[in-house]
């Protein structure tokens, strides 16, 4: 059955709660970290939300270990497989990766709240900047478009990723995605036209808004 006049339907979820002696730190793509027993918890409520909800053809997830022990029980409740692709890693904090929000304030003088305002204005030192990011996520974006017209699409990946990703379904700067939060194993919705591209909804938590 033809599915050209469906949208394509990217559900963007992050990854779950990760161990905590990385919480408030800058992880980013360096850190190759585990989810912690309650970010498995959140990866088991959030799976059982999208098999109900998503009705997935598809999935496409980081490389990272954290977003890969997310999808896992995922795919053991939908038996659905999955597509790697490395270009969805977290983003790369360089010389900010390991320090502590107040570590990176008192190393370089910038609010770890403005970290994505830093990045579009100077890039992080030794790591990325907006522009590299953007180069980056865009040809994963367009790959999963192209090999799944009018599917329902689940993408497993970061905080990060997900704000540039819905930067560029919308056409924004992503500087202006520090408006909203992403969530632990959160579920955003974007609904993909040629013509109109809609946001479902935002930041949804099924271990949390529905418990």
């Amino acid at each position: 059955m033809s599915t050209s006049h469906l949208p394509t339907r990217l559900f963007l979820l992050r990854h779950g709660e990760v161990e905590e002696r990385y919480h408030r730190i800058f992880g980013g793509s360096r850190i190759d970290m585990n989810l912690s027993a309650h970010g498995h918890a959140q990866a088991t409520k959030l799976a059982a939300w999208v098999k109900q909800h998503a009705q997935l053809d598809a999935a496409y997830v980081s490389p990272m270990i954290r977003a890969q022990q997310t999808f896992a029980p995922l795919g053991e409740t939908t038996g659905l497989g999955l597509t790697t692709l490395d270009g969805l890693h977290e983003v790369d904090f360089g010389d900010w990766t390991g320090l502590s929000w107040e570590g990176v304030h008192a190393k370089f003088g910038i609010s770890a709240f403005d970290w994505l305002k830093e990045m579009e204005r100077n890039g992080f030192p030794g790591g990325e900047s907006t522009a590299h990011l953007r180069a980056r996520i865009e040809p994963c974006l367009q790959q999963i478009l192209r090999e799944q017209p009018g599917k329902s699409v689940a993408l497993v990946c970061h905080g990060g990723i997900v704000r540039m990703l819905v930067a560029l379904l919308l056409d924004l700067p992503l500087a202006k995605l520090g408006s909203f939060e992403v969530d632990y194993a959160s579920v955003t919705r974007v609904d993909y036209r040629e013509s109109k591209t809609e946001v479902r909804f935002l930041n949804l938590t099924p271990w949390r808004d529905l418990a």
